[in-house]
């Protein structure tokens, strides 16, 4: 099946709800084997502001925590017009990835200037040298996920680059066109130690039987609606919902509504588990 075209990447909703809304109806879970956070709950409220940004707020989505996400943090991050970094990255041993949700990102990396627009994805390895601000008119939106990144003897730190959703393929799986991820790094690449993709259903496509693995993920909706298995319970997502599933949580997709349903998702990959808690 071909995608649909506009492809939308949802971000939070910022503001309040109204004064009379209904507490009840949240929805937040938090529990020891996956967090459910609904786009509802990322108001302006619950932003963080950072040291060397400027004009710039970010929900802080998943932070390294005993019981909750161990290996990554995840932001989804606003820069109004003129505002942005020099000194964006404060830990020179993490590495990172963009995702660009609405308006366009000035990046330069390694010296070389990008403009990045919806869509827009980079792999920051550790130590690179970049700096990211908003010159437009508009708010620049933008996923970024953070992790201390792990070497390997014999592998080299993985190099960066820019690319876009839309200039990468849906790789399908066996026997299916309604369940694929689009992968920016190669899956064969051991360099990579974690992998920042996208995963598409298409309406009424899903997951067979409940995922069991060692890897963490983080899952961002971007687009569309499913029922979501996480570890026993089925839970209604939309974009700007926000999921995270502790290693071994049974995990599995049914895609509903009419449109595509993609998140953005987070594993860690080609790494020995530490033997030490």
């Amino acid at each position: 099946m071909t995608l649909p075209v506009p492809r939308t990447y949802a971000f939070p909703p910022g503001g309040l709800p109204p004064m009379d809304a209904d507490a009840a109806l949240n929805r937040a879970v938090f529990t020891t084997a996956y967090a459910f956070i609904p786009a509802v709950t990322m108001r302006d409220i619950t932003t963080s502001y950072f040291p060397d940004w400027h004009r710039t707020r970010a929900w802080i989505i998943a932070r390294p925590l005993s019981g909750f996400a161990e290996t990554f943090a995840q932001y989804a991050v606003e820069v109004a017009p003129g505002g942005g970094s020099d000194r964006p990255e404060p830990d020179t041993g993490a590495e990172g990835v963009l995702l660009i949700a609405s308006g366009a990102a000035h990046l330069t990396l390694n010296g070389a200037a990008h403009l990045m627009q919806s869509g827009g994805y980079a792999f920051l390895p550790p130590g690179c040298a970049w700096t990211l601000h908003n010159r437009g008119t508009t708010p620049l939106q933008f996923h970024w996920i953070r992790r201390r990144y792990q070497p390997a003897t014999g592998l080299p730190t993985p190099a960066p680059f820019v690319t876009s959703d839309e200039a990468n393929p849906i790789r399908w799986m066996p026997g299916t066109d309604t369940w694929g991820t689009t992968r920016f790094a190669d899956p064969a690449d051991l360099s990579h130690d974690m992998h920042v993709n996208i995963v598409t259903f298409h309406p009424g496509g899903l997951i067979p039987f409940a995922e069991t693995h060692v890897m963490e993920h983080g899952l961002y909706v971007l687009q569309g609606t499913a029922r979501y298995l996480l570890n026993t319970d089925w839970v209604d997502v939309a974009p700007g919902d926000f999921m995270w599933l502790r290693a071994f949580c049974p995990q599995a997709c049914v895609a509903t509504g009419t449109e595509p349903f993609r998140y953005l998702l987070y594993k860690d990959v080609n790494r020995h588990p530490s033997l030490t808690l």
